[in-house]
């Protein structure tokens, strides 16, 4: 039987070359887990059918290397979770959404591309998320909400969540998803795995439906680092069908023993809305890499604090511009009325929830008239003094730390009627997308609430294109060789 709480992609891919399993056997073992758990986490959508067609393709490729003495890629005949909202072609790809429900992808996405024909990864099915990604807890999903596999009275997180819960519950062995505010990280944090949103650019968006085009990342989820760093490592890389596609093609890379500076933005963590656990795991964790060697400095982020405003300004407008694909003509569910435009409007009534709703509203009002200077351009502005903040700070230090949330897994439906509150659960991770560097959440400790042990997660923010300072000191900070 094999072991799937404890198996990473190196032991699963040891096993695979010296046929102690086979492709096949290990995705039916994560298909019986799905079977046997995900009725009551929901953390995937739909499994595909295939899975086991894909795996068999596996083996017969682990075989012939196997026949030939050589080595195969890392991810072949590993079983990954995708988020809904990343096109596999000729499966329903709906971002949960009911207007897309129907939807089947015409094409790959990059990133399937590169896991299907570069790696011959077995791709499980689709997970769980927020509508179009709009949301923190997964609770938006027109196909309800994923639970936390630690407490399934509590959320996994969003929009990812349903990534993040097929990973923490032995559902997949790594998953992706995608982040534009904190949609990788959160989910990571309260479901006590290891999450990466990537530089901006650094992974394809090409056949990935867009939220906040200058914003959205796609990143990997795992439960160690180095099956982080394994999945990322597979999918980055410049791609000529995305124009925001970074043309750098060196990732360095560092040894997990190398000491750093470390910068904490302590005015930033006085903010307030902060749980004291949250605080206090922070300042052990900073101990902790004190001991491990690492120099710890205090910097200045003094624009952060503006971040949510701003994000909260982007966001709705790029979503504003971004769902008017979405008209029941072209693609997806298309309700008749009294004529086109009424077609058009019944359709995305019937079609679109809540909060998508919601946020189309508020990114039309601040792109209409006499507001785009006031509201649009006015944030670009203090996007750009964050942005500079962050460079000016990584003159000094090779790292920045924060907590990842401001509070562990919260209750599901405890902040569904309240938008405000759930928004201010994204204020340690908007910053980052708001200025295109990597971050990566790692879990540091547990929190006892109602007899449950939740966990905490710390974020490790790095300059653009530094992912591997990002891996190295979350493996030195873990104990990850």
């Amino acid at each position: 039987m094999i072991d799937l709480k404890n198996i990473t992609v190196q032991k699963a891919h040891e096993a695979l070359a010296k046929g102690e399993y086979s492709a096949v056997e290990l995705t039916q073992a994560y298909l019986d887990a799905v079977k046997a758990k995900d009725a009551e986490i929901h953390a995937y959508l739909e499994v595909y059918d295939n899975a086991l067609i894909q795996a068999s393709f596996a083996d017969k490729a682990i075989k012939a290397a196997r026949e030939t003495k050589k080595a195969f890629p890392l991810l072949t005949g590993i079983p990954i979770a995708i988020k809904d909202n990343i096109l596999v072609k000729g499966q329903i790809a709906s971002s949960a959404s009911k207007i897309l429900q129907n939807y089947r992808a015409t094409y790959d996405a990059t990133v399937i591309e590169k896991l299907q024909r570069e790696q011959g990864a077995v791709l499980i099915g689709r997970t769980n998320m927020d509508e179009f990604a709009m949301g923190g807890s997964t609770e938006n999903s027109a196909y309800g909400v994923t639970k936390n596999p630690l407490d399934s009275t509590r959320v996994s997180g969003g929009s990812s969540g349903g990534s993040a819960a097929a990973v923490a519950a032995d559902l997949a062995l790594i998953a992706l998803g995608s982040d534009t505010g904190g949609s990788i990280r959160q989910p990571a944090s309260f479901c006590g795995i290891v999450g990466l949103k990537p530089t901006y650019g650094a992974v394809s968006r090409y056949g990935v439906m867009a939220m906040g085009s200058s914003l959205d990342q796609i990143g990997p989820f795992g439960k160690t680092v180095t099956d982080t760093e394994i999945l990322f490592n597979a999918i980055k890389g410049e791609d000529k069908m995305d124009s925001t596609s970074l043309t750098e093609k060196k990732f360095d890379v560092i040894s997990s023993d190398k000491k750093f500076k470390i910068g904490v933005p302590r005015d930033f963590m006085t903010i307030g809305g902060i749980d004291p656990m949250i605080l206090k795991n922070f300042e052990e964790s900073l101990e902790k890499l004190k001991k491990l060697g690492h120099e710890i400095v205090d910097i200045a982020l003094p624009n952060l604090k503006y971040s949510l405003a701003v994000y909260y300004i982007i966001v709705p407008a790029e979503v504003s511009s971004n769902m008017a694909r979405y008209d029941g003509v072209r693609y997806g569910t298309r309700l008749s009325g009294k004529n086109g435009i009424d077609d058009y409007l019944i359709s995305r009534q019937a079609g679109l929830g809540a909060e998508v709703k919601r946020r189309i509203i508020l990114g039309t009002y601040v792109l209409s008239s006499g507001y785009y200077d006031a509201y649009y351009n006015k944030a670009n502005v203090v996007r750009e003094l964050i942005t500079a903040d962050y460079k000016k700070a990584f003159e000094t230090v090779d790292v920045i730390i924060t907590p990842t949330t401001p509070d562990v897994a919260f209750k599901i439906g405890e902040k569904v009627g309240d938008p405000l509150k759930m928004y201010l659960e994204d204020i340690f991770t908007v910053p980052i997308n708001l200025a295109g560097v990597p971050a990566i959440s790692v879990p540091s400790g547990f929190k006892n609430v109602d007899g449950k042990e939740l966990p905490m997660g710390i974020q490790f923010i790095a300059d653009h294109m530094r992912e591997d300072i990002l891996f190295a000191i979350s493996k030195n900070f873990l104990g990850e060789k």
